[in-house]
Order: structure tokens, then sequence, then C-alpha cells
């Protein structure tokens, strides 16, 4: 049997997505299971020994546009897959996978374009993420907590640029600042992270800055005049969760930084502007301190965060004083 799982979302929700990889393979052990995912997404899943492969689908680029949907629909058919299980809710994702033609197609009940499944599965939203996302093999075998890690494998030392690697302060010695996120109002206020990075260097305790080329910007200002490492903008996702793996803290906004940090089991302080975890996007089976400004009337104002903040204050991003945030730094390394 050849089994596909679909998640074409952000980072974060692929890495949330994981624990179904475990799952599919214990229903059925001697299937060949595929992921399909974005070009950046393949980086976090491509080492997972449980998978046969992992099909990416570039949407914004290659396999944009009706031409790209019909020539992947055409690559998924030709691959014979016996069924697949559809994480990614979107009219665009059922369709292609209708037009696939796969024999038995399961997604999720409140997918756009559910009409093209087979089976479709309730997600409680109550929940977390992971239990959600495990909620797509429901009837089929017991959810439980005993699938609920979330799976990560980073490279070893012999895939990374050898630069990085120097650059990198001793392993366990070195804190993860990830300051920036695809959503503005997700991002606690810059100078809060000068201050975490100023107290973990007076204490002798290395800081490695992470963030894509789109967060260099906000980035450069945590680092600026800090002895601090800033690999903002450089390297892979393969890279960063190399150097995360080896941090004794990680400082973060709700973003998929935690969600690395989760899976790899990194104590982790996470600031929460404008969203909460309460819409289950929160900490998952880490040692983890959650940071934010209850007592707003506007918050939450979104559920994933927007560009801008709706009312002009921007009062969540600057909410959480740096004192809240340092004092859980302080408790999750024990000092």
């Amino acid at each position: 049997m050849r089994i596909l799982l679909v998640q074409t979302s952000f980072l974060g929700d692929t890495i949330l997505s994981t624990p179904v990889i475990a799952a599919i393979k214990n229903l059925f052990p001697h299937a060949e299971l595929w992921m399909m995912t974005t070009p950046l997404s393949a980086d976090l899943v491509r080492r997972d020994p449980l998978l046969a492969g992992v099909i990416r689908m570039d949407k914004r680029d290659r396999d944009a546009g009706l031409s790209g949907l019909l020539r992947m629909s055409r690559r998924l058919k030709s691959m014979a897959f016996d069924r697949v299980y559809s994480l990614h809710r979107s009219y665009r994702t059922s369709l292609l996978l209708w037009l696939a033609r796969i024999p038995l197609r399961i997604g999720c009940r409140d997918a756009k374009g559910s009409f093209f499944y087979h089976r479709l599965k309730a997600r409680d939203l109550t929940q977390h993420d992971v239990m959600r996302n495990l909620s797509i093999l429901s009837g089929e075998c017991e959810i439980d907590q005993a699938f609920a890690q979330m799976r990560l494998f980073p490279p070893n030392a012999t895939e990374v640029n050898a630069e990085l690697k120097h650059a990198l302060p001793p392993v366990g010695r070195y804190a993860v600042l990830v300051p920036g996120s695809a959503w503005r109002t997700k991002m606690w206020h810059w100078e809060g992270y000068r201050e975490v990075a100023r107290y973990l260097l007076d204490r002798k305790i290395g800081v490695v800055i992470l963030g894509g080329a789109s967060e260099k910007a906000v980035c450069d200002q945590v680092a600026r005049n800090l002895d601090v490492v800033n690999l903002a903008g450089c390297g892979t996702i393969s890279e960063a969760l190399f150097v995360m793996q080896h941090a004794c803290v990680v400082v973060c906004n709700d973003s998929m930084a935690l969600h690395m940090a989760s899976a790899l089991k990194i104590p982790t302080a996470v600031i929460f502007c404008a969203t909460s975890p309460a819409f289950g996007y929160g900490p998952w089976q880490n040692r983890a301190t959650v940071i934010e400004k209850k007592e707003l009337p506007c918050k939450p104002c979104r559920r994933h965060g927007s560009l801008r903040c709706p009312t002009g204050t921007e009062a969540c991003m600057r909410g959480p004083d740096a004192s809240a945030v340092i004092d859980a730094v302080r408790q999750l390394m024990g000092r």
C-alpha cells in the first residue's frame, strides 16, 4: 500500500503535523508513506526514517496556477497512491487530490471543497493542534498521547556549514533568541529582546539569534553592538534545527520557533502578543513558560495574528515587561 500525507501550510504547521507520521505507520506498518509539503517544510521532514519520500509542492512558484495544479495532479496520479490523508484545508488542495484520482481521500470536515473527499474527520478546536491533526485518523485507531510526540531529526555535524559551527558558543552554554514572525502583531518589541540578550551575556551565557531573511532587520536591531551570534538570513531550516537542539533555552514569539523548540524538548520562554495559546498553538510537552498581557480588551484579535495592529496601539506587542521574560528564562535555566 502507498499512502500520502498532505500538509502544505506554514513551517510551524508542518512541525505540528509530524505526530501523524508515526500514527499512520503504526496503523499501516508495511505501507510506503510519503508526505507532500512546501519546499521549505521539506527540510523539516526529509530525514524522518518513517517516510519513503517527500514531495515538494511549490505552490507560490513552479506549481502555482492552473498549469501547476494540473502538472502536480498528474505526478500524484502516476505515483498510484492508494489513500491520502490531507491536513491542509484549502480548496486548491482538495481539488488537487480529486484530480489525482486517489482512490480513498480523507480530509477535515472544515476543509474548503470538503465534497472532494470520501471521508471527513471532525477537529475539536478546544484541543491542542497536535491532537487536532491526529484526529484525521479517528475511527481507524485510538487517538491518545502515545502518538502525540512531534518528530524532528536535526542534521549531524558533517551536514552543517563549518563556519556556522565554529561561530557557535559551546554546546549547552547558549540561548537562542528568535525575535521575528511571519505576522508583525505576533512580534514582541525588539527592545525587550535586547534586554534579555544583555541579561544572558552578563551571566556568561552565549546568545544566538535566529530568523529568516524577511526577519533580518528586526534581528539586526536586537543584535546591534552586542556580542551575539546573529544568524538571521543565514543558513537553512536544517541548520536552524542543528543550532536549536544544542541551546539551553529558547526565547521566541508565537511562531515556528516555538514548535521547533517543543519538538526538540528545549526549555522555552514564549511571548504571546496578539494571539493566545487557547487557540491550540501553545507549547507542547516541553518545559515552557508563556508570557502575555492578558487584560487587554482587544486581545486576542485574530487566530494567526496580522500584519498591523487593528487598534493602532500595539499594546499587546509592547505589553509584557522584559523583567517577566527574564524571570522566566532564569527559572527555566534553573538559575
